[in-house]
């Protein structure tokens, strides 16, 4: 008869629930251990949803269509259009003035007093349409620059989706393999209790064997009984 087979303890799965729902769970299967998260189906939405309008905005992240020009110049248009009422506010009025001012004191303008004058307004509304012009460029600019910045916001926040929901899976895997290490552990640590315990009855039955088979028939007999019992135990 020989020795009887040893019962090794089975892999402890681990699971996280919350309200009754598996939330994600360690197992294993043939010589493989898998660790799988169930995402709810809000969960789903979202991150499909993030992963496919991030795929698609991204080729086109920095690329402007047509829409999206007209709608630029239109906001350079009438920024541009502000920009030349100011001008013409502040110095149309100035021209109107000069006029009447010399017209009454001199009778007419063809004279130094006027000329001189209207050269110098002339001159500073010629450098406040040359400062428009280089703030057009710089709107411009902005413009360009605000619609990108708008953009690569809108993909960081569809990665952000992705990544929060990625480390929540991840945060669930790792409570969950967790838990079957723990289980794992404990199941070791009964196996090799038992192995122990059987280990010194083992000794004590050679102990006693010894003894009893210089006894006689009857003490061999029983040191035989012994040293069967310690293969199954």
């Amino acid at each position: 008869m020989g020795k009887s087979s040893k019962k090794y303890p089975q892999y402890s799965a681990g699971t996280i629930s919350i309200n009754g729902n598996s939330k994600a769970s360690t197992y294993k299967t043939g010589n493989n251990i898998y660790s799988n998260y169930n995402m709810s189906d809000a969960e789903k939405q979202a991150y499909d949803y993030a992963q496919k309008s991030f795929a698609n905005s991204l080729s086109s992240v920095n690329v402007f269509d047509d829409e999206t020009k007209k709608n630029l110049q239109s906001q350079l248009n009438a920024y541009t259009l502000d920009g030349q009422k100011l001008i013409n506010n502040l110095y149309t009025p100035m021209l109107s003035n000069l006029k009447n001012d010399i017209a009454s004191r001199f009778g007419n303008l063809d004279n130094s007093v006027f000329m001189d004058n209207l050269n110098s307004i002339e001159a500073n509304r010629a450098n406040s349409i040359n400062d428009l012009a280089q703030d057009v460029l710089a709107k411009r600019d902005e413009l360009v620059n605000n619609e990108l910045s708008q953009r690569y916001t809108y993909l960081s926040f569809l990665q952000d989706i992705q990544n929060q929901i990625n480390s929540n899976a991840l945060n669930y895997i790792s409570g969950s393999q967790s838990n079957s290490s723990s289980g794992n552990s404990y199941n070791a640590q009964s196996y090799n209790a038992s192995q122990s315990s059987g280990s010194t009855f083992g000794k004590y039955a050679n102990l006693a064997s010894g003894v009893l088979s210089t006894m006689g028939p009857y003490g061999v007999a029983a040191s035989a009984a012994l040293q069967i019992a310690k293969n199954y135990i």
